[in-house]
């Protein structure tokens, strides 16, 4: 099991640059997890889709479906004082926080492509890329 972050499932359903990288970690690790906040912030970019009419309302409905079925069962509550500590060690927001927090509990990498991340939490983090 992997955490991803809402980036890494915005390159999965939304077709662009990244999305074959996505796709093939998703082939490899098929396991994905991510904290309940992935969902707002996934929401946020559908909403830029919509707004801007990249995507219709229904079509952006489905996309969260999908999303959200993907990550059944893998979707998980952090510690707030963990990602707080997380915050005042880094640079980060506390959303991307939130996903190194999940990482931590889970004993696993998280996967992205924020180079903020990848920087600060060289250790818990694993570039998209990296293949």
């Amino acid at each position: 099991m992997i955490v991803v972050d809402t980036n890494i499932l915005a390159y999965l359903y939304l077709p662009g640059d990244r999305t074959a990288d996505a796709e093939a970690l998703l082939e490899r690790d098929p396991e994905w997890a991510a904290p309940v906040l992935w969902r707002s912030e996934f929401r946020n970019i559908l909403a830029g889709y919509t707004r801007r009419k990249a995507l219709t309302f229904d079509q952006a409905c489905s996309l969260q479906a999908e999303a959200e079925s993907l990550l059944s069962g893998a979707e998980f509550e952090v510690d707030s004082r963990t990602v707080l500590e997380l915050v005042r060690d880094s640079d980060c927001s506390a959303y991307d926080c939130e996903f190194i927090a999940l990482a931590t509990k889970l004993n696993t990498k998280l996967v992205t492509a924020d180079k903020k991340l990848l920087r600060s939490f060289p250790t818990r983090t694993i570039a998209l890329t990296a293949g």
